[in-house]
Parts: structure tokens; C-alpha cells; sequence
């Protein structure tokens, strides 16, 4: 008993020594180049709310930036797309989109707009206006739907 109280308090204190590397800005300049050109070309009438830098042990930081509008934006820490939460009735960029997939929802969820979209090593997660979420792999070939 004594072991799991050790751990279970080892592994608040490394939590808490983690989470203490974070750091909280609104300067956009604190992002990789190329965050900052994805926010200028597509996000360029939005303001930015807040930027959450973490601090990896690795030396690397991912980003997560929060618009004015309620959109979420993860970064990893070359400045790559790692997920996109539209916020207030938003959708996703449509040129951040592969083009198969752009057809796919088009063809086969009429009306339905992308809303979210996580960039994984796999390929893609996808979540429609009305909540379906959909799997693709990386040259956007459908893998699943969940409705």
C-alpha cells in the first residue's frame, strides 16, 4: 500500500513539474513559421484568444491556439497541423482538406459540413455538422463511419 501512495505521489509531482513548462501567450511570433503562415492564409480576419505553448522534456513544444471565434488549432512542434475544432457554426478550411475527402462528404453527407479534422500518422478523423465522424487513411481512402 505504501508503494502505490509512493507512486501515485511521484507521478503528481511529475505532472505537476510538466505542466509547470507550459506558457501562455497571444504573441503569434512564439509559433513555427509555418503555424503562423496557416493562420495568416486561413484564419487572417480571426484573433487570436490565447496561445498554449507546451514544453515537451524533448526540447520540442506543440502548440494550441485558440481564436477569438471558439476555433482550436494544435500544432506540433515544426509548426504541422495536428487538429482543427471549428468553433461558432464553423467548418474547416476546405484547401486544409484532401480533395478525396472533400469529394467523399460532398457525394455522400449533402449539406453537411466538416467541422473538425485531426491530422494523425494513420491518416485522417473527420467530424461532420450533425456529428457523424469518419476515418480516412493518408491518401483519403474511407476506413470507417460512426454515426
Amino acid at each position: 500500500m505504501k508503494k502505490i501512495f509512493t507512486l501515485i505521489m511521484a507521478a503528481a509531482l511529475v505532472s505537476g513539474v510538466a505542466s509547470a513548462r507550459d506558457k501562455i501567450t497571444t504573441d503569434v511570433n512564439e509559433l513555427p513559421e509555418s503555424a503562423r503562415t496557416l493562420l495568416s492564409q486561413y484564419y487572417h480576419d480571426a484573433g487570436v484568444s490565447r496561445i498554449k505553448i507546451d514544453s515537451k522534456i524533448s526540447g520540442q513544444s506543440d502548440y494550441e491556439v485558440i481564436l477569438d471565434d471558439g476555433t482550436e488549432i494544435e500544432f506540433a512542434h515544426d509548426g504541422s497541423l495536428k487538429e482543427i475544432e471549428s468553433g461558432r457554426d464553423g467548418v474547416v478550411p476546405e484547401n486544409l482538406i484532401l480533395k478525396s475527402i472533400r469529394d467523399y462528404v460532398s457525394t455522400n453527407y449533402v449539406g453537411r459540413k466538416i467541422v473538425s479534422m485531426d491530422v494523425e500518422r494513420n491518416g485522417y478523423d473527420i467530424e461532420l455538422s450533425d456529428g457523424v465522424e469518419l476515418k480516412f487513411n493518408k491518401s483519403g481512402k474511407v476506413l470507417s463511419v460512426e454515426d
